[in-house]
């Protein structure tokens, strides 16, 4: 939890930057941007589930684990005594 609160800035500004730098290019209508357009859009929408995923998901999946292992532990010191 508190790696997850040290770097909810640094991931969220990097994700912002990139997101941000990729919008003209996902915007882009001249000529030649088919190619700019796909690529720009498939960044900037990974890099946010991206996120979400670091910030979020990861440290919780990780804490459930960390309970569910000392309650493990627990059970198998209730047992041994």
């Amino acid at each position: 939890m508190t790696g997850a609160c040290e770097r909810l800035r640094p991931v969220l500004m990097t994700a912002t930057v990139a997101t941000v730098g990729m919008l003209p290019a996902a915007l882009a209508t001249g000529v030649g941007s088919d190619v700019q357009r796909g690529l720009a859009t498939v960044i900037a929408g990974g890099l946010i589930p991206a996120t979400f995923l670091t910030l979020f998901i990861i440290p919780t999946f990780y804490l459930v684990l960390e309970r569910r292992a000392l309650r493990s532990i627990q059970g198998a010191a209730a047992l041994a005594s």
